[in-house]
């Protein structure tokens, strides 16, 4: 895999790409700047783009607004963007356009490698990556006629579990359940959710997409 990083600061930048190069995973580019980043995306054709949310010139949402534009303008580059805070507004405006492919962290989890690694393989694959923190805050604000509401408690814990990234093993181990029963809740989920089976959509990225809104 082949990724680059945009963060303002040198000593995240070069920490991240030391210990992503320690498993095997390729830095093709380093920026300190949002125009920089899409420069590299633009000559290098990355596989996926790790980025800062908060970058010059403001520090508000340059971040954001790049890796919105590289899904945009380069479908086949996956991006993970970093935050240092809790933001959910920040997650619902990233996956707005395109839920696939894209990653919401907070900085805190990238002191586990495995976790960066795990994620930035699943948004290539096309899926849909959330911090927990954010997901917990997602799943306790629902709207009154939020389609959620529908959903067991045992449901909503799937789709919780779900919109980390995690597969049906991982969450069927995580819930102490059997790989078949986590299969048969999905399928339940679903179709409440109104997500018609689809060889054009992936039904796992748009329940996700279906959380954020609420």
């Amino acid at each position: 895999m082949r990724v680059v990083i945009a963060d303002d600061v040198m000593l995240i930048r070069s920490g991240i790409a030391r210990l992503l190069g320690d498993t095997g995973i390729e830095v093709i580019g380093e920026a300190a700047d949002a125009d920089e980043l899409l420069r590299l995306v633009a000559l290098g054709k990355p596989d996926a783009a790790i980025v800062d949310i908060r970058m010059p010139p403001t520090h508000t949402d340059e971040g954001l607004v790049a890796a919105r534009q590289i899904r945009e303008r380069y479908p086949d580059t996956a991006v993970v963007v970093l935050s240092q805070y809790v933001e959910s507004r920040y997650a619902q405006r990233l996956l707005a356009d395109q839920p696939g492919g894209v990653g919401y962290l907070l900085k805190e989890r990238v002191s586990d490698i495995a976790v960066l690694v795990d994620a930035l393989r699943r948004v290539a694959d096309g899926e849909c990556v959330l911090d927990p923190t954010i997901v917990a805050r997602l799943m306790r604000r629902r709207r009154p006629d939020s389609p959620l509401t529908q959903l067991t408690s045992r449901e909503r814990d799937i789709l919780a579990l779900m919109a980390e990234g995690r597969s049906n093993s991982a969450i069927a181990g995580e819930l102490h359940i059997s790989e078949r029963t986590v299969e048969a809740a999905c399928a339940h989920l679903f179709r409440k959710l109104q997500l018609e089976p689809s060889a054009d959509v992936n039904r796992r990225v748009l329940a996700v997409l279906t959380a954020l809104r609420g």
